[in-house]
């Protein structure tokens, strides 16, 4: 398809900012030429926008390309082209789709094989496959003095996770958002199972914590997890988007560390702390897979699937200390429990027995994953739940019951993503109801 001449207007207003000496107009806003360059836009690239926020959209889009009054002199070199800029500039007005990157650290991981899966890929990078990532040279014409420190970043494992999003044709609306959000809605309330990190991430964290890794770290004295992930950096190939400068290095976990170099000396160094992981870590490409991530994608659209399984999982591995054993309980409870479970009119009997809802929570654990123990095992760790929230006093949960209560709530999850992705039409009720008497 034959692409739109880039408007002349354009071109010829921008070459006159382009011309600007540095350190260019006290205010870019009220600038002639600049008030001109949002005239053209608005005449050439409807619908009307607002004013305001187009001015904004536009310096954010002019910085992004490097205007040159805006750069010092030993920087001059990051801004594009007139013509280029100019291209650059139409296209960001007539783009539908946005390419986004969400970069995530996983810190404290040992050397982890590589994985793929879905649009995620778990690995480590070069300094130079992470200053492409973040389109370092971007950030440095918004932020001449920032520097990355790509060498330190690229001693980590990273869950890099790709995802196209519609946008709106509005360049206002995708620079300052807020400029359209309704005053009148109510800011405080709370969102049941509001998200941490963006949903594309989520939707990969989900999928990682689904592999056993309880089984395949080497101490679980010390933490059942394989890696954290402490934040998530975003980058957006809509120019009108601002980016922030990510994180520094050192908000990761790093370790002194003594090796000898070449010529024999002793070099004392930091090296990134990792929980050490057991051979058996060899198995998560066989774990985490596309295929599983196809399976996963149709578990979400079954009836079956619809409690917040995803939800509190993700929670747990995001939490610490007794949040983290909470999260994990209700994982088990959000997969296998009704509300009529607490109607002692409502619910059936089984075998002549009207039992509550911890012990039918427990029934079909145990028949789900097809052992008796785990009932047993939910048993014990729910009243250590209920000793916390009711306020009795509550003995230290070892590691081993913490590790424990992840496992089942993982297997609860696998199991029932793979029975929701074979049968997306099974009534989650009749399902549950037929685990019951099993």
């Amino acid at each position: 398809m034959t692409e739109s001449p880039v408007p002349a207007p354009l071109i010829d207003t921008l070459q006159s900012l382009w011309h600007l000496a540095p350190p260019g107009p006290d205010n870019l806003f009220s600038y002639r030429t600049f008030i001109e360059l949002c005239d053209i836009c608005e005449r050439f690239y409807p619908p009307t926008h607002s004013k305001d926020a187009l001015g904004i959209a536009l310096h954010t889009a002019l910085r992004a390309l490097g205007l040159p009054c805006t750069l010092p002199t030993e920087k001059q070199t990051l801004g594009l082209s007139v013509a280029d800029a100019a291209k650059r500039l139409d296209q960001a007005f007539r783009q539908t789709k946005a390419s986004r990157v969400h970069l995530c650290p996983l810190d404290c991981a040992d050397d982890l094989p590589s994985l793929e899966f879905g649009p995620a890929v778990v690995r480590k990078f070069s300094t130079t496959e992470l200053e492409d990532l973040i389109d370092v040279q971007r950030l440095q014409r918004r932020y001449p003095s920032w520097k990355f420190d790509g060498n330190s970043f690229a001693s980590f494992t990273w869950l890099v996770v790709r995802e196209a999003v519609p946008i709106d044709g509005e360049a206002g609306k995708r620079a300052v958002p807020f400029f359209y959000t309704n005053i009148n809605q109510d800011f405080g309330a709370i969102e049941p199972h509001r998200r941490q990190f963006p949903a594309a991430v989520e939707a990969a964290l989900f999928a990682l914590l689904l592999a056993p890794w309880e089984d395949w770290v080497d101490d679980i004295e010390i933490d059942w997890r394989a890696f954290r992930i402490p934040w998530v950096y975003t980058t957006d190939d809509d120019l009108f988007v601002a980016h922030s400068v990510p994180p520094r290095s050192d908000t990761l976990s790093w370790k002194p560390c003594i090796y000898t170099d070449a010529y024999g000396e002793q070099i004392e160094d930091e090296c990134p702390e990792y929980f050490p992981l057991s051979n058996r870590a060899k198995d998560a490409p066989s774990w985490i897979t596309h295929e599983r991530w196809t399976t996963l994608e149709r578990a979400r659209e079954a009836l079956l699937f619809g409690s917040p399984i995803a939800h509190f999982l993700n929670r747990a591995f995001l939490s610490n200390g007794i949040d983290e054993f909470l999260a994990h309980i209700t994982v088990i409870e959000a997969g296998l429990g009704t509300n009529v479970d607490h109607d002692i009119g409502q619910r059936s009997k089984i075998k002549g027995k009207n039992p509550g809802a911890t012990e039918r929570v427990a029934l079909r654990l145990s028949s789900l994953l097809r052992d008796g123990a785990a009932g047993e095992d939910y048993r014990r760790l729910f009243k250590s739940r209920s000793d916390f929230i009711h306020g009795r006093t509550l003995n230290t949960i070892p590691s081993t019951d913490r590790a424990l209560v992840r496992k089942l709530a993982r297997r609860v999850a696998v199991e029932l993503v793979m029975k929701a992705a074979s049968e997306p039409a099974l009534p989650r009720e009749s399902f549950l109801e037929h685990l019951l008497n099993a």
